[in-house]
């Protein structure tokens, strides 16, 4: 299920590479999850900002027995971010289909955050994620100092692609095969 693309191709050929490579995969969430159980364990990480899935994405959800887990919730105005809230007030569905907490729920500090669980549509052998377009984990990436852990199928892990002056590289990469540290 290799790429043909190239670095050099525009993000949006490449979403809409995943996205079909992607409606193809199995789901691989629990062995997904028991990597990252292991990884997260290991790395002394109690808090931890994960997602709520996306169809085709893994599912960490399972993590809740043994971490204290934060849902992203998006907001627009003032101007486009990403707020942290205790995981169990996801019930309202966001514009891009996940769960999300609702406007009102009580916000969560990221310096309180040990590790972030990122998803995405593809990653690379360096770290770099192919996002949804939004722009909101490029936003938050930089004010964070904690431990930061690519989610995705091996299918969807690819040599190299594009990448942005802004981009914040994850630095450990999990997919159904292990766990792998960006050097």
């Amino acid at each position: 299920m290799g790429s043909v693309l190239s670095p050099c191709t525009p993000k949006s050929e490449w979403r809409a590479w995943a996205r079909a490579a992607r409606a193809e995969l199995p789901d691989v969430s629990e062995p997904i999850t028991a990597t990252l159980r292991d990884l997260l364990t290991t790395l002394g990480a109690r808090r931890v900002l994960a997602y709520r899935a996306l169809s085709g994405e893994p599912d960490v959800s399972a993590l809740e027995r043994d971490f204290e887990l934060l849902a992203p919730r998006a907001r627009f105005r003032p101007e486009p971010r990403l707020t942290l809230h205790a995981w169990h007030t996801a019930t309202e569905v966001s514009r891009f289909g996940a769960l999300q907490p609702p406007q009102d729920a009580p916000q969560v500090p990221l310096g309180t955050v040990d590790a972030i669980l990122l998803p995405g549509l593809a990653f690379d052998h360096a770290g770099v994620r192919l996002g949804y377009g939004g722009g909101f984990y490029d936003r938050l990436l930089p004010a964070f100092r904690g431990v930061t852990v690519g989610v995705i199928q091996a299918a969807l892990l690819v040599p190299e692609l594009p990448r942005d002056p802004h981009d914040c590289p994850a630095q450990w990469l999990v997919t159904e095969r292990g766990a792998q540290e960006i050097q």
